[in-house]
């Protein structure tokens, strides 16, 4: 009974220890993602007019999008600080010297770190396919309301049925270079260049005027369909319609729950369409999750094995831990969508990987 709620006190005392960093990390991983996206929607408030009502609502459902990164990693800082902290007091020699096992120490671990990653299974499956639609469908419908919010130069812009956009420069609402390309089936592509060029919102209608000056347009050729004359203007005038992206904004594959992906790849598979992307997002979904608990087991022996007291040299190994597997994750994720390798297997090398030297490390360690 004494040894029971003295493991119970042991337990506690470590719980706390690694809360501290957990929390820490959670916070500083945060305002990182933060940063970074304020930039950016500061952007659109201060030269593009949006209001900032809505630059609120996009930045509150872009935070459930971090977590796939940042729970991973905040358990392995809080696991490394934690125990780091222990090992450099001698407080981990006093439990080995007082017949206390360092596995006993290992299970409280285990048990979170596989109940932290069901909730982030939970969290990748139900909650950030959710907001993730939630704001593709409300920067749509911001890019009917104001179409040059998300309009960035240097980009090919797919925004509007049968049209693709290249804009050079942006100053306000105003644009200069555009180049507009007009796929059409069977025929070469037709292009439109225009030296500048301005949106006009159609009160009441989810269209928008393109105002073009100074440019050329490819005209087909009424001798010969398949083929075109250029037709210089000085002022060009186009209605682009974004009815259907309002009406039916159709969800990505990471908008998508597992259960959707897997219903979207069956159907795929039955028109004999190529679902490599599907397959890929639907096995990076469980990965992610379970790499909750590889860097919790991960971070575990590094922190007892180093004896540093230096924190800062065991943050630079739980930086090098995550950037190790999201690389490998990212590389084996490119295979998958290019068919080199099945998504089944190669999606889940980089948990077998780092779960195997976590495994080797802990043998180790305890041993």
């Amino acid at each position: 009974m004494t040894n029971f709620y003295t493991m119970k006190i042991i337990r506690n005392y470590i719980l706390i220890e690694c809360i501290v960093p957990f929390f820490l990390a959670m916070s500083i991983l945060v305002g990182i993602f933060m940063l970074g996206n304020l930039i950016q929607l500061t952007n659109l408030v201060i030269n593009k007019g949006v209001h900032l009502s809505v630059i609120g609502e996009v930045f509150l459902y872009s935070i459930p999008l971090w977590l796939g990164y940042i729970l991973p990693f905040s358990c392995l800082a809080a696991v490394i600080l934690g125990f780091s902290r222990l090992s450099a007091d001698n407080e981990i020699l006093a439990l080995r010297a007082n017949g206390i096992h360092l596995t006993k120490l290992l299970t409280p671990l285990l048990i979170i770190g596989i109940i932290l990653s069901l909730v982030a299974l939970i969290i990748n499956d139900r909650i950030i396919p959710d907001t993730h639609h939630k704001r593709h469908k409300l920067l749509k419908t911001l890019g009917v309301q104001n179409p040059t919010a998300l309009i960035e130069a240097g980009m090919f812009i797919h925004s509007f049925d049968n049209q693709i956009l290249f804009i050079h420069k942006i100053d306000g609402n105003k644009m200069y270079n555009v180049t507009i390309y007009q796929p059409q089936e069977g025929k070469p592509t037709r292009t439109i260049i225009a030296k500048e060029g301005e949106f006009t919102p159609v009160p009441g209608k989810d269209q928008i005027k393109l105002k073009l000056i100074n440019g050329t347009s490819d005209e087909p050729n009424l001798t010969n369909p398949n083929s075109f004359y250029k037709l210089n203007f000085d002022n060009f005038f186009m209605t682009l319609d974004l009815s259907n992206k309002k009406k039916k904004v159709e969800k990505k594959p990471k908008g998508m729950s597992l259960a959707e992906l897997k219903d979207e790849i069956h159907n795929l598979e039955r028109l004999l369409v190529d679902t490599g992307r599907l397959e890929t997002e639907f096995h990076r979904k469980i990965t992610w999750s379970f790499a909750t608990l590889i860097f919790m087991m991960l971070g575990f022996p590094i922190a007892v094995i180093t004896h540093r007291r230096e924190k800062s040299a065991n943050v630079v190994f739980a930086i090098l831990c995550a950037a190790f597997y999201y690389l490998i994750s990212i590389g084996c994720e490119a295979l998958s969508i290019k068919n080199i390798a099945p998504p089944a297997i190669i999606m889940w090398v980089p948990n077998t990987i780092s779960g195997s030297i976590a495994l080797y490390l802990n043998i180790k360690c305890v041993s």
